[in-house]
């Protein structure tokens, strides 16, 4: 077991129960505060602990990091020391905050270096060279197949030999809190001969989780599942947000474009795989046998809970969904064997939606086009309103968190605020 992950650790800082941001947690994050540069840190309770403090105090001593590594704008560089090195600085992270240990607890670096995250801003946590969409959720390609060909041919033949995705759009991934404006493009209804532009009015959100490579590879160099974990950093929280009505009539034949790049949302703290460790579970049973190269010895399912809610503006929040991410047909090894078998080249920062995550119940369901299953079903609100799909003015919040053994380590939320189209 990996020391920063003891479930008996307990921290000096208060840490209430229901807090993403256990002692077992301890991700990272880029922030700032007011006329300060944008900093490395981790989260613990309600503060931030700033590292460049830490590391300016002599406190990583040992671990023979670069001076400059925690005073950086994105956590690339931090990333790409390697998992030997960024898991010592977080099993010490580990050590500096557990209950009892007094050097920074006794110190003036208790009031400069915690900061309460109400006083800071996340951004967003790493510069993402490359994005791609994976199409992972067994029940979310069979609702979706469903809806468009009916439940005989609901998966495409090759959804259960390979993980599907596509390459998708890097520079429009924001961070939390970023608000949007309805995108615009051609769409063509059913009943007329030809397409309209005008904004998008399917708009809809995506329930994703996406993991981050912080380990290149070589051009022509593929990543077997065994050596997949060793380049995978951790996890985000992602609302892969789509436009419906322009995806239906633009993806033939080269599939998502314009109804996909527009904006996609992610959680500021990227939580480590190592920190996912204690909540690995057993994937589903695949059925066809799957090649060699998509086979794996370890699991690498995570029982994450996942929940998303449309705040209506000015009116309170409803839930509606709660899924989880075990739910996955073909894990993050398998993601990351496939898309390098043919000698592609990953690189530091590289970000890999799942897809939407829905699960076997209705209230699992990772999007609006499923929950109200093509605008038929209508999702009831806590105002009286109804959903179909996203309205401007929406606020839509996911969240994440796993819990065992009363350990709980969580993400935070991602939110974003739909604005009307320009």
């Amino acid at each position: 077991m990996i020391k920063a992950n003891d479930p008996k650790l307990r921290s000096w800082v208060e840490v209430a129960p229901d807090s993403d941001f256990s002692i077992q947690n301890i991700p990272f994050g880029i922030f700032t505060t007011e006329g300060a540069l944008t900093r490395v840190a981790t989260a613990i309770g309600e503060y931030v602990l700033d590292l460049t403090q830490l590391h300016d105090k002599g406190l990583f001593e040992g671990l023979d990091l670069p001076k400059d590594i925690f005073q950086q704008s994105t956590l690339n560089a931090f990333m790409a020391l390697g998992k030997e090195k960024t898991r010592a600085v977080r099993n010490r992270i580990s050590d500096l905050l557990e209950e009892g240990n007094q050097e920074i607890q006794s110190t003036y670096l208790k009031e400069t270096a915690l900061i309460s995250m109400a006083e800071v801003e996340m951004l967003m946590p790493v510069q993402v060279p490359n994005y791609t969409d994976f199409y992972s959720s067994e029940q979310h390609a069979f609702n979706v197949g469903t809806m468009f060909r009916g439940p005989e041919n609901a998966l495409m033949p090759n959804w259960k030999h390979i993980p599907v995705g596509y390459h998708g759009r890097a520079s429009s991934i924001v961070v939390s809190g970023t608000p949007f404006h309805r995108p615009k493009g051609q769409t063509k209804a059913d009943d007329v001969d030809k397409p309209s532009f005008g904004p998008c009015r399917l708009l809809d959100f995506e329930l994703e989780m996406a993991f981050i490579t912080g380990k290149e590879n070589q051009l022509g160099d593929p990543v077997s599942t065994q050596e997949a974990g060793d380049y995978i950093f951790g996890f985000v929280v992602l609302n892969d947000w789509s436009a419906r009505d322009i995806q239906k009539w633009e993806y033939v034949p080269l599939g998502p474009f314009l109804a996909k790049n527009f904006a996609s949302h992610v959680s500021p703290w990227v939580v480590t795989m190592d920190a996912l460790e204690p909540f690995v579970v057993p994937g589903p049973q695949q059925d066809p046998e799957v090649l060699d190269y998509l086979k794996y010895n370890t699991d690498c399912h995570f029982d994450v809970n996942l929940e998303v809610g449309i705040q209506p503006e000015g009116a309170e929040e409803t839930v509606v969904c709660n899924s989880n991410m075990k739910y996955l047909y073909w894990n993050v090894k398998q993601q990351l064997a496939h898309h390098t078998v043919n000698g592609c080249n990953m690189q530091v920062g590289d970000m890999y939606g799942s897809g939407t995550i829905s699960g076997p119940e209705p209230h699992e369901y990772g999007s609006m086009l499923e929950l109200a299953w093509r605008g038929t079903k209508p999702v009831p609100m806590n105002d009286g309103s109804e959903r179909k799909f996203i309205l401007d003015g929406d606020t839509v919040l996911m969240r994440a968190h796993a819990q065992k053994n009363g350990v709980r380590v969580g993400f935070g939320e991602v939110k974003a605020k739909v604005l009307p189209a320009k």
